[in-house]
């Protein structure tokens, strides 16, 4: 089992950061570099058999290959995303063809998660502008890169504190840097909720600070929040410092 964990003192530390950028962004890590993507996951048709089956298997692949598609440019990249409202009523409401046109396509592709927000907001000239490559989480990959990242532990925790990236995974489920993330990074006591600005209780060693609340709307930023204030700036920087933010 793996985990995906969050590395900032519960929501308010991410409204305050986001809070300086702005609202119409999307986070994808993504790229037109499709590399050898483009054989082992553009070019296959696949079935998901949770369409027509009861107990879910192995996709299926068809014996025929299609061509890399040129009615649209195919983006890939990380599936995790922070999509804004805005892109998200477009693809959901559907005034423009492109997301229904590229959810069709994706139906029949490997991965669909890997590509498909990512070649609608790089195909869309509304959106391409709005992305940041980046998908805010802290991985260590092994060299030549596998599949998936490796699982961290307690040597790469030293790595994952300084990152300031508000994500990180993947992890196994119990492993010791967990107890080590929860104690130095989140504040978080052996069976008790990670503190916010929202606990009004005295935080002694016998107490729960959360067993008793105060204003539930307060956002109050922990010193976390300053170093993911850091990643955020100069990501922010980037981004503005670009012609075109699809590439």
């Amino acid at each position: 089992m793996w985990l995906i964990i969050l590395l900032l003192p519960f929501v308010p530390d991410l409204l305050h950061v986001f809070s300086s950028a702005p609202r119409d962004l999307n986070f994808i890590d993504h790229t037109s570099d499709l590399g050898w993507k483009e054989y082992h996951r553009v070019q296959p048709i696949v079935v998901d058999p949770e369409i027509y089956l009861a107990r879910r298997s192995q996709i299926f692949y068809g014996r025929e290959r299609r061509k890399t598609p040129e009615s649209f440019k195919f983006f890939t990249g990380s599936p995790w995303v922070i999509l804004s409202r805005s892109f998200l009523e477009f693809c959901i409401l559907g005034w423009d063809n492109l997301p229904r046109t590229l959810l069709l396509y994706f139906t029949n592709t490997v991965i669909p998660q890997e590509g498909y927000f990512h070649s609608v907001v790089c195909n869309s000239p509304q959106f391409q502008n709005t992305t940041v490559s980046s998908d805010l989480r802290y991985m260590e990959w092994d060299n030549p890169p596998q599949m998936e990242p490796h699982f961290l532990n307690l040597s790469d925790y030293g790595r994952i504190a300084s990152s300031g990236l508000p994500f990180a995974r993947q992890f196994r489920k119990d492993d010791p840097v967990l107890d080590k993330i929860d104690a130095k990074i989140l504040g978080r006591r052996s069976r008790q909720v990670v503190p916010g600005g929202w606990c009004t209780g005295s935080g002694r060693l016998w107490m729960d600070r959360c067993s008793l609340w105060g204003d539930l709307t307060i956002v109050k930023p922990s010193p976390r929040a300053e170093k993911f204030g850091k990643v955020m700036k100069k990501l922010l920087a980037d981004w503005r410092s670009r012609s075109s933010s699809c590439k």
